[in-house]
């Protein structure tokens, strides 16, 4: 037996079979099977087969699954030629072909998808396609090339290869090359050509399916044109085709994507009424909406509907949960679903680990994060970009700006190159301690990178001014924001003004930046108003308090506990105390959450 004892937030003991109780909770973590014992029972089994055994393994297809798995499948089943699965069912939403077999390329095949990558010039790419000796596989190595693109998301290369199809070629389009293009469109948000597809598929007498319903219903809700994803859903209706869990997951998705949170409630309530069978997805996606939303008891409802009515959760429904208290701060409830998780047979993936760090992160417990960090490398599992972002906010969240560095610096020494997020946090760690000099290091990196900050990065850099007391640096920055089209100051930007102006005594600055988010046509939230209110409750201003409090409720912004804490302050006796605690009740009283369910 192993003990380790690093932290008052994470106490590790490694035995047979190994449990790690972090925070109060013992988490039981299933033992790896013995890959070597596998492996030599899988070649007694193999070398008992039989020769005809053999032969008939002969006329399989292999290939390696997304787990680096070798796997077999039946060519007659899968393959185009004889009119099987593929040819008769088409596209697979969300992947590449039928069943999650992946497109193996041909020599030629692979020749086609370097000439169409590398290729700039439309026209010379269709001459060089048009002189492709026709054989009796190109059909099949075309349409490979065109699938791997997908799984690359290289839109450009897609239209172009489905279009040769469509217009140049001998060959006939089918299914996956129209819901191919649609896809690419939708992607790239130009709808008229999405639609003209569309259209021309009609007009080819080819039977949409519900994938094609499916990619046309994300294509808008990108470009966030709700009415017309319900036309689809409409047309779907009138032509005698009910719109089953793949249109509506896709509907959901999209919105999730969106923000559009309020509608993906809806959609989930229509698909209840309509009796559409839900799945696995459709729990997950909902998870995932009422997770963002802020309401992670809403997602533990429906993750409890789910396993009620005998739908089987997965992994990733387990890391949606997991995340959606993660957002929260809310650590004891994230470790039970992530426990539940190990005990219903799921290996924990750098997806899951990184939510139970972001729970820790949120609730402002660096040491726990860093715990978690140990405990994904000790069990095997590599910890990606987002791992360490997590960890440098972490320790941004608690002033730890030096932990902070360390470990963006770790970041690098891994072989990782840091993105935008990853300065962005830096920056906000630095800008927390008043480091100014340092935070001027870091934007130093980030233009010596190639990147170009963002309005989350300038916001941390006006705050870092703003906090140094250098607020005619912060001015200077501001009116760069202002002046640069793709910095445009947002919601954030003021809020880090109006707390500066407010806490620097400048009531009247306060008020005009107040005024300025406003004519930008900027709502303010519940940061804006307390950060105003806090400036007159230093001020004892009691009164005038109450008043913008009343402004606050009346614009539809609800407050939190910072708002109370900030009312408080402003009292000077226990009269106004008392007031104050009772509108805090009654407010807490009335107020409804955002969804119901």
């Amino acid at each position: 037996m192993l003990t380790c004892l690093c932290s008052p937030f994470c106490r590790l003991r490694v035995e047979a079979p190994a449990y790690y109780p972090i925070a109060g909770l013992r988490w039981k973590l299933y033992a790896c099977r013995n890959v070597l014992q596998k492996t030599a029972a899988h070649s007694a089994v193999a070398n008992s087969y039989s020769h005809s055994e053999r032969k008939n393994r002969k006329k399989e297809g292999t290939y390696i699954d997304k787990d680096g798995v070798a796997r077999t499948f039946d060519r007659k089943k899968v393959s185009r030629k004889r009119g099987g699965a593929i040819k008769g069912r088409g596209w697979k939403y969300g992947s590449g072909f039928v069943d999650g077999v992946f497109p193996v390329l041909s020599p030629m095949a692979q020749d086609i998808l370097e000439l169409v990558q590398k290729g700039t010039d439309v026209a010379k790419i269709w001459e060089s396609l048009d002189n492709i000796p026709r054989a009796h596989g190109l059909w099949d190595d075309i349409v490979n090339v065109a699938v791997q693109l997908r799984l690359n998301r290289q839109w450009e290369p897609i239209i172009t290869v489905c279009e040769w199809i469509l217009y140049r070629s001998s060959f006939r389009p089918d299914i996956i090359c129209y819901n191919l293009l649609i896809d690419a469109y939708g992607r790239k948000r130009e709808l008229s050509k999405a639609e003209s597809i569309y259209m021309a598929l009609l007009e080819a007498h080819c039977v949409p399916t519900e994938d094609t319903y499916a990619l046309l219903l994300r294509a808008y809700c990108n470009a966030g044109q709700l009415h017309r994803a319900e036309g689809v859903i409409s047309e779907m209706q009138e032509n005698g085709i009910p719109p089953n869990a793949t249109v509506y997951n896709a509907y959901l998705d999209s919105l999730l994507k969106a923000r559009c949170t309020e509608k993906a409630v809806e959609v989930y309530q229509r698909m209840k009424k309509e009796r559409c069978r839900t799945n696995t997805e459709t729990y997950t996606l909902m998870i995932n909406v009422y997770g963002k939303a802020k309401q992670p008891m809403s997602s533990l409802k429906v993750f409890n509907e789910m396993k009620a009515i005998g739908c089987k959760p997965n992994i990733c429904t387990y890391t949606a949960l997991v995340n959606a208290f993660a957002r929260e701060g809310l650590c004891e409830k994230a470790e039970e679903v992530f426990e539940e998780m190990q005990q219903a047979g799921h290996e924990p993936d750098v997806y899951a680990y990184n939510a139970l760090m972001e729970a820790y992160s949120r609730a402002g417990f660096p040491q726990g994060a860093s715990e978690i960090f140990s405990l994904m490398e000790h069990m095997g599992c590599e910890p990606d970009r987002a791992s360490y972002n997590i960890l440098v906010d972490a320790y941004g969240r608690a002033g730890l700006h030096q932990e902070a560095e360390a470990a963006f610096q770790e970041l690098k020494q891994v072989g990782m190159r840091p993105t935008m997020k990853s300065h962005m946090l830096l920056l906000s760690a630095h800008a927390k301690s008043g480091n100014v000099t340092r935070c001027e290091e870091v934007m130093a990196q980030l233009h010596k990178s190639g990147l170009r900050p963002d309005t989350f990065a300038l916001n941390a850099m006006l705050n870092a001014y703003g906090r140094a007391g250098r607020l005619d640096d912060m001015e200077r920055l501001f009116a760069a924001m202002e002046n640069a089209g793709d910095t445009s100051p947002d919601i954030g930007t003021y809020n880090v003004l109006v707390n500066v102006y407010g806490r620097a005594g400048y009531l009247d600055r306060m008020e005009a930046a107040f005024a300025a988010a406003a004519a930008r046509g900027l709502a303010a939230d519940v940061v804006t108003w307390t950060s105003r209110i806090g400036a007159y409750a230093r001020k004892k201003e009691y009164g005038r308090c109450l008043e913008m409090f009343e402004e606050m409720v009346d614009a539809g912004c609800y407050p939190d506990a910072g708002t109370a804490k900030v009312l408080l302050a402003a009292c000077s006796d226990e009269r106004q105390v008392e007031q104050v605690t009772a509108i805090v009740r009654s407010m807490h009283k009335d107020a409804k959450t955002l969804f119901t369910l």
